[in-house]
């Protein structure tokens, strides 16, 4: 009995490190975001904004993003902040959507900008073929584990 306490005990604390670890791994391994300068000249060109609520349906204390996201044609730039995650990936939808069965349901007709691996501010070009006028939000979405982050609707 004891030894099947101790199989047991182990196992649980072997489970919450390694959550722990994929949680932590990418708050540790995250490039320095942009100052505060050079994301400020970044969204002064912009040719839309939006807002990022920890409101949405879809967020909770561990899915949440705040802040002002910025488009223009060539760049995304995001000031504010992220809940830290792995595999953040930053789409563009063609409608507003705030939980994870709702991007799901577009997803297929979603653009994917880019990675997103710094949770204090980015910027993130455009890659060819991207129109941001075919589109109306900007969605943060966890790949890995098929999560809704945060969505804001530029137009």
């Amino acid at each position: 009995m004891r030894w099947i306490l101790r199989l047991l005990s182990h196992g649980i604390a072997l489970a919450i490190g390694f959550a722990l670890g994929i949680y932590m791994l990418p708050i540790l391994t995250a490039p320095d975001s942009p100052d505060t300068a050079t994301l400020t000249a970044s969204a002064d060109g912009a040719t839309y904004t939006g807002s990022f609520t920890r409101d949405l349906a879809g967020s909770d204390f561990l899915h949440w993003g705040t802040g002002r996201v910025s488009l223009s044609p060539q760049q995304i730039t995001h000031m504010g902040a992220l809940a830290p995650g792995p595999d953040y990936k930053l789409y563009l939808a063609p409608e507003f959507v705030e939980d994870e069965a709702g991007f799901e349901a577009i997803k297929a007709t979603s653009a994917r900008v880019g990675d997103v691996k710094m949770f204090d501010g980015l910027i993130l070009d455009i890659p060819e073929g991207i129109n941001i006028e075919e589109y109306t939000t900007v969605v943060i979405w966890c790949e890995t584990f098929a999560e809704f982050i945060t969505a804001a609707q530029y137009r």
